[in-house]
């Protein structure tokens, strides 16, 4: 388990209206390995993209189960959810099955190619990544941005903004 003390939050580069880079990642989907396009992702939807620091520790598995539980919630807005950490595949897969259900992809971004891109690896352990949520609109722009180490809140707060988003884009 990660220590709060060693995860000082930072503020994300990417910022409200900011374009969010594109990439292509290993990912698993209920045990299932796949290469994840956030392209290809958005132009489906808008994507719930939260980045977390380690698989199976409690708070990450605690952030992990209420986005499972709230999927159905946020595919019936037409957004989709990834999780992106810098853990390695074989522990990513795993986590996919035992703690995401099976209900949508976790990626394994071993490089941190996706974490510097977003500005997200934490300040004192940039090993890891830090608990950031965005909320990107099809268009590429960020929408909305989270930062807490406190995994409770990213769903209550990534759902109302896509909510939000599918009340202004009733057409999407």
């Amino acid at each position: 388990m990660l220590c709060a003390s060693l995860c000082l939050p930072a503020r994300a580069a990417l910022d409200v209206g900011d374009s969010a880079p594109d990439f292509t990642v290993p990912a698993a989907l209920g045990g299932k390995v796949f290469q994840f396009k956030l392209s290809e992702a958005l132009a489906k939807g808008p994507v719930v993209l939260y980045f977390f620091p380690a698989a199976f520790s409690d708070g990450c598995s605690r952030e992990a189960h209420l986005f499972a539980e709230s999927i159905g919630t946020f595919k019936a807005l037409g957004a989709s959810v990834i999780g992106v950490s810098g853990d390695d595949l074989e522990l990513i897969t795993r986590f996919s099955v035992q703690v995401c259900q099976g209900k949508f992809p976790v990626a394994a971004d071993e490089k941190k190619v996706v974490i510097k891109a977003y500005d997200t690896a934490m300040q004192t352990r940039p090993e890891y990544a830090n608990r950031v949520s965005f909320v990107i609109a099809p268009d590429g722009k960020v929408i909305y941005t989270y930062l807490s180490l406190n995994p409770d809140k990213h769903v209550e707060r990534t759902l109302a903004a896509v909510a939000r988003w599918a009340q202004d884009n009733p057409k999407r």
